[in-house]
Formats: C-alpha cells, sequence, structure tokens
C-alpha cells in the first residue's frame, strides 16, 4: 500500500527501516491492514497492538480511499 500523504503515517529511516509506521509508535501501517483483511476486527487489533480504536478506523478509512477494492 502507498502511505505517501497520509497524515496518520510516518517513515522514519531510524524507526523500523523506514517502514511506514502509525505516527506515534513502531506499528507497521501494513500490518494493521494485514490484520483486518486477515479477519480481525478493529476491536481485536487495539487489544493486541495497544493502538486506538480510533487510530485503527482513521487508517482503514484512508487505506479504502487509495484503494476502493477494500472493504471497510
Amino acid at each position: 500500500m502507498d502511505w505517501t500523504d497520509c497524515p496518520m503515517v510516518e517513515v522514519n529511516p531510524r524507526q523500523l527501516s523506514g517502514a511506514p509506521i502509525l505516527e506515534g509508535t513502531r506499528m507497521p501501517a501494513d500490518v494493521v491492514l494485514e490484520n483486518y483483511e486477515g479477519g480481525s476486527s478493529v476491536e481485536e487489533i487495539a487489544e493486541d497492538f495497544d493502538i486506538s480504536e480510533a487510530s485503527i478506523r482513521s487508517l482503514l478509512a484512508d487505506a479504502a480511499k487509495r484503494n476502493p477494492a477494500l472493504k471497510f
């Protein structure tokens, strides 16, 4: 997924080898998306990775805008 211009995703070469991560975390944005696509609920992802449900929903909404084939 191309996370360019997503306001809640940052790329820092010093964190996780420059993988796109949720701002202020070390959580790769793609991992959140993969977990959701794999059948995990927003609530499960939030609990498993200690990320707010609001952040996850916002990330998924942004991903759906970038790729209309995604269902959210």
